[in-house]
C-alpha cells in the first residue's frame, strides 16, 4: 500500500487524471490498495448477484464497482461494490457519497481503513455496509446502530433489495 504525505482536498484529487491502480483519498492521503484473485471473484460474485436482481427490477437502482464517491473535502472513496436506489444515475468520473449499499471486500492493504474509516463515513451518511472479511470467511452487517456477523450456512440480505438474497457459503468459495 502506498501513502502520500501531503494532503491532498477532494478537488485536488478528482481533477488529477486516473492512474490504473484502484487509488482512493482517505483523510487527505493516497491510499493504493493491493487486491488479490479471491477479492476479485468475491466482488464480481456481488456484482453479478445483485445485477441479476435489478435486471428483474429495473425500476430498484443501479449497482456498480469502481466509481469515485466524493465523501467529504478529504475523502473520495471507491467501494468495492456499491448501490444506488436510482435507476437512472448518469455517466461521470464522481457521485456525491455515500451510495445506499457499499460492500467492501478485505484487501490486506485497505482493511483498517474498511473497517475505521470509510466505514464511519459511509454509516454517518446513511448508508447500510458490508464487510466481506475473506480472512474470517464472515460479513459484518452495519445499519444504523444495528450490526451483525453472518458467516458459512447463513444467508445475506437487506431491506434496500426485497427478495434479494445471497448464500454466505457459495460468496466464499469463489
Amino acid at each position: 500500500m502506498a501513502v502520500t504525505h501531503r494532503r491532498m482536498t477532494a478537488d485536488e484529487f478528482l481533477s488529477t487524471p486516473p492512474d490504473n491502480t484502484k487509488t482512493q483519498l482517505i483523510d487527505g492521503e493516497l491510499v493504493v490498495a493491493d487486491i488479490r484473485l479471491r477479492h476479485n471473484r468475491i466482488q464480481i460474485h456481488l456484482v453479478l448477484r445483485i445485477g441479476g436482481w435489478i435486471e428483474q427490477h429495473p425500476e430498484v437502482g443501479t449497482v456498480g464497482t469502481g466509481c469515485n464517491w466524493r465523501m467529504d473535502e478529504r475523502n473520495v472513496f471507491i467501494p468495492d461494490v456499491w448501490f444506488m436506489a436510482d435507476p437512472a444515475l448518469d455517466d461521470r468520473i464522481w457521485f456525491d457519497g455515500p451510495p445506499h449499499l457499499v460492500a467492501e471486500v478485505r484487501s490486506d492493504s485497505t482493511w483498517r481503513f474498511d473497517v475505521g474509516r470509510k466505514r464511519q463515513a459511509y454509516l454517518a451518511g446513511g448508508a447500510e455496509v458490508w464487510l466481506v472479511d475473506t480472512a474470517a470467511d464472515e460479513v459484518v452487517v452495519c445499519r444504523g446502530d444495528e450490526s451483525f456477523t453472518l458467516g458459512r450456512g447463513d444467508t445475506l440480505t437487506t431491506p434496500l433489495l426485497p427478495g434479494f438474497e445471497i448464500d454466505v457459503t457459495a460468496l466464499f468459495d469463489r
